[in-house]
């Protein structure tokens, strides 16, 4: 086939910039085409994983529910260790951390919170974690401890339960004056949902009320 010159023109600045950089875009192709490969490996990966753990978890509430210890502990100590990077770890050692401290084994509940704080996955769980332990710390009158878990930054949805839960070390520390207003404080951020709204309104009118009525 015949071309004309601007055809041969054309042709020629192709290969000599094929011929430049041919190399080049060939290898761009392979990496982009390698981290998509990877990409698709890891969401398979990912998949299976959450799969895995979600049958697992399954089983430990099925253990709760027939209140089998040593199950419970299996399941959650296998959720932990093969499937860490899973949210269904963190629910576990939650659930587990409930169980024992029903169980009085407050060693053990600590243990699991603990592990959820320092290892677990996602903001909220890791909150829920320091709020429960705040509470055991509470049990043990271990107040500066308590007061600890629950500085810092927490999700705004649960802003109401620190502040909760910070009224009440202050209750036992008998600083009524902090206690009515970190209850006010959580009444203020507390939801209109929130089931335990009234019981926060309950402690604070019985240390008389907020520090505004007080005053007056």
């Amino acid at each position: 086939m015949a071309y004309d010159l601007e055809e041969q023109e054309q042709l020629a600045t192709l290969k000599a910039t094929w011929k430049q950089y041919g190399n080049l875009i060939t290898w761009v192709l392979i990496i982009a085409l390698a981290a998509y490969a990877g990409w698709m490996q890891w969401n398979n990966y990912q998949t299976n994983q959450a799969g895995q753990a979600s049958q697992l978890y399954e089983e430990l509430q099925k253990s709760v529910t027939a209140k089998d210890a040593a199950k419970i502990q299996r399941a959650v100590g296998d959720l932990k260790e093969k499937f860490p990077a899973t949210s269904y770890a963190s629910m576990a050692a939650l659930v587990s951390a409930k169980t024992s401290f029903d169980a009085n084994d407050l060693k053990s509940a600590k243990s699991q919170l603990q592990w959820v704080i320092d290892s677990g996955r996602g903001d909220e769980y890791k909150a829920l974690a320091k709020i429960r332990l705040a509470g055991i710390l509470l049990d043990e009158k271990l107040f500066d401890e308590a007061l600890k878990q629950l500085s810092g930054e927490f999700p705004a949805e649960l802003q109401a339960d620190v502040a909760d839960r910070k009224g009440d070390i202050f209750v036992a520390q008998a600083k009524l004056d902090d206690a009515r207003k970190s209850y006010q404080v959580a009444l203020d951020k507390a939801t209109e949902k929130n089931s335990v709204k009234q019981l926060i309104q309950i402690k604070l009118d019985a240390i008389g009320g907020s520090v505004e009525s007080v005053s007056k």
